[in-house]
């Protein structure tokens, strides 16, 4: 193929053939084998989307970790909180980066941002 061409139709569906193939027939090595993934906010996300990503995350899924005596209410404030229902909402979703957009107020990690009794799924 010349530099700056563009791949036929052909071309581009035998590939998403290929991919759709490889993880629908068991291969041993797929998306279950890739590394773990978390979903923070970001530290440039302002309050106002923070507060709004915590009251959509856990209108979704449970909260109860950073509730008062739960193991993830401290430290007390937004950011954590919000990184901590954000990412309760990623993986119960399926860890798809798309569950991690909020507005283009998270990211996709790969080190764990679990602390003491908070652990990060």
């Amino acid at each position: 193929m010349a530099r700056g061409a563009r791949p036929s139709a052909r071309l581009l569906l035998l590939s998403l053939g290929l991919v759709l193939l490889y993880f629908s027939s068991g291969s041993s090595v797929g998306v279950a084998d890739a590394q773990k993934t978390w979903c923070v906010a970001k530290p440039s996300a302002s309050n106002d989307i923070l507060s709004l990503n915590l009251n959509y995350a856990c209108s979704q899924v449970s909260c109860a970790v950073i509730q008062k005596g739960g193991p993830c209410y401290y430290p007390d404030n937004l950011v954590s909180r919000a990184a901590v229902a954000m990412n309760l909402y990623y993986a119960a979703n399926g860890r798809h980066p798309w569950n991690c957009y909020f507005n283009n107020s998270a990211l996709v990690v790969q080190s764990d941002p679990s602390y003491g009794s908070c652990t990060y799924y």
